[in-house]
């Protein structure tokens, strides 16, 4: 049987689950948001978005670019320009 996680340890655990996933795509540049768009339903700029509105849930006001850039580990238009390969990859989600 598992041991129960406590409800600090598991926001904890949720918090370094979703910093491994960034780094992940970070260090995975060659996966365009297109593809994971296509493959998994959510992109990098998903996650920017979903990370800006849990941020103004608990109050803190942060602009898209920031949040991006949280995500991007730069500037979205310099990751663009570095990385982006194939057709336009924004899209409504």
């Amino acid at each position: 049987m598992t041991t129960p996680i406590p409800e600090q340890s598991q926001t904890e655990i949720e918090a370094a689950a979703f910093r491994r996933l960034v780094q992940h795509l970070r260090d995975h540049t060659e996966v365009q948001n297109l593809d994971l768009m296509n493959l998994a339903g959510f992109c990098r700029n998903c996650l920017s978005k979903w990370y800006r509105a849990e941020a103004a849930e608990r109050g803190f006001e942060l602009s898209d670019p920031d949040a991006r850039e949280v995500i991007y580990g730069m500037p979205y238009e310099d990751w663009k320009s570095r990385y982006q390969t194939g057709p336009k990859q924004d899209h409504n989600a």
